[in-house]
């Protein structure tokens, strides 16, 4: 039986090139092209008779993150091939985290396309070999942030955290009781463990924002 496909894509020019990869491809079927996410959760047929969506991420309206985030837990075997011109950490990890399975770049071929398409519904993850680089690249930078942390003593850990509270330097040395110049003290010390230069720097590194 053919992969029953649907597509999301604002772009005219873009949507008819998917859809020719579609066509072409032999063993894939198309079922929808929509040109946002509103027409594509409008359609009659709902979920049913669709094996995987080919979404763009930045649509008019809701984006395609929004699609999935509402898709996946109504039909959790629908796979979500998500398709962008981003390389962007903020957009592949939301998409991944609402329950995308596969992001692939729009410089991708048609080839590259269809063959995603039949990963995807194979059990597979596919990615963009930048987007992998990226998803690779994050997880050793989280090892690595996770490493400085272990650096960091208690009264430290209990610093930063004041710190991500919103509490002032005089406001820190007041609740702790100790004295300003020993709060700018334990800061300089954490900034220089953390290998970073100010405050946002630090709460974004070890609450990974």
């Amino acid at each position: 039986m053919p992969i029953r496909i649907a597509i999301i894509e604002d772009d005219t020019d873009m949507r008819h090139a998917f859809e020719r990869a579609i066509h072409e491809a032999g063993d894939l079927s198309l079922k929808g092209s929509y040109p946002n996410a509103e027409s594509f959760l409008a359609r009659p047929e709902g979920l049913d008779g669709l094996d995987v969506v080919l979404s763009d991420i930045n649509l008019p309206g809701q984006s395609g993150i929004q699609v999935v985030a509402q898709c996946k837990p109504k039909r959790p075997q629908l796979q979500f091939l998500m398709i962008t011109v981003f390389e962007d950490n903020t957009n592949l990890f939301s998409a991944l985290c609402a329950g995308a399975t596969g992001y692939l770049l729009k410089t991708a071929t048609p080839a590259e396309i269809a063959q995603a398409v039949r990963d995807i519904h194979a059990g597979g993850s596919p990615m963009s070999l930048a987007i992998a680089r990226m998803v690779v690249a994050n997880v050793q930078q989280k090892k690595a942030n996770a490493r400085l942390m272990e650096s960091l003593t208690p009264r430290e850990h209990e610093l930063v955290q004041l710190l991500a509270d919103g509490y002032r330097y005089k406001e820190i040395a007041e609740k702790l009781t100790l004295s300003v110049e020993t709060v700018r003290s334990y800061i300089r010390a954490i900034y220089s463990k953390l290998q970073v230069h100010s405050r946002t720097e630090a709460l974004n590194k070890v609450f990974d924002r």
